[in-house]
């Protein structure tokens, strides 16, 4: 199932910035051991901490990935005193090591490949990893269109709520909205298992969902077998890759810039054929 997207995720396993190189070894074994997940490879294996600044990055990353809503204005302080301008390049490299293991779990619970994980890595020094997350893997992810509208944004909202980021949770997609999704149907997402608005196939997203966000080390043989029995391999994998997306407003979350865009009610938007977001 090699593709484009496959190539994407290698791309971001085999940077390795040569002025910040044992930094994407701390975040990359931080944020696995916060996860009890293997780590992403890292040119540059970082076994203890030698600064009080890497003790600084050390504690953001590992709060990341165990729940970023609970960093605080003093972290984000002590971090941004310490790496300055890279604070939000570092961000993004936790994003990276805190949630590609999370899709690698995720797809070896469902039974599905993981090409993109190299045996033999060739660093790489000169990619820039913000642009390859931003300008090409996430409109990548939102170009996908096995899923039903519905069931996509339902999956996107409930990791708004589970990362509470502001800005997701006061946004809805419009051709979602078109397909018959609705606030009511969309209030029962934190009660889901007692909904009866909600189909049995989103509801079994969902229970994936919180799986990877909560305990992607541990996700249950009888929710993976759930996403079997409801989805294809290819609904599965894009399921998978849409939670890695909805999960890139943890780096806004983590530094306050998750705002929402309107102070009452919500802002209806679309993805456009390109996989960018666009008031509708």
């Amino acid at each position: 199932m090699a593709d484009d997207l496959d190539a994407q995720l290698q791309t971001l396993v085999l940077q390795s910035p040569a002025d910040s190189a044992r930094l994407v070894g701390l975040v990359r074994s931080t944020c696995a051991s916060a996860l009890s997940l293997p780590p992403l490879p890292a040119e540059v294996e970082v076994i203890a901490l030698e600064s009080e600044a890497e003790s600084v990055v050390a504690a953001f990353a590992e709060q990341f990935s165990v729940d970023v809503s609970a960093i605080g204005d003093a972290e984000r302080a002590a971090l941004g005193a310490v790496l300055g301008a890279a604070t939000f390049p570092v961000v993004v490299q936790m994003f990276i090591a805190d949630f590609l293991p999370r899709v690698r779990a995720g797809q070896e619970a469902l039974g599905l490949p993981v090409t993109w994980l190299p045996q033999d890595p060739r660093w790489d020094r000169g990619t820039d990893a913000t642009d390859v997350v931003f300008n090409t893997l996430l409109p990548a992810v939102a170009r996908l269109r096995g899923l039903d509208p519905v069931t996509a944004e339902v999956v996107r909202l409930r990791g708004a709520a589970q990362h509470n980021c502001r800005l997701c949770r006061s946004r809805r997609e419009g051709t979602a909205l078109d397909a018959g999704g609705s606030e009511t149907l969309y209030d029962d997402i934190e009660r889901f298992e007692e909904s009866d608005l909600l189909t049995e196939e989103q509801k079994a997203a969902l229970r994936y969902v919180d799986a990877l966000i909560w305990s992607p080390a541990r996700i249950d043989p009888a929710v993976a077998a759930g996403v079997r029995e409801h989805f294809s391999v290819r609904q599965a994998r894009e399921l998978t890759l849409d939670v890695l997306r909805n999960a890139s407003n943890k780096i806004a979350v983590a530094l306050k810039a998750d705002a929402p865009r309107v102070e009452h009610g919500t802002e209806r938007y679309v993805i456009d054929a390109e996989g960018q977001t666009q008031p509708a």
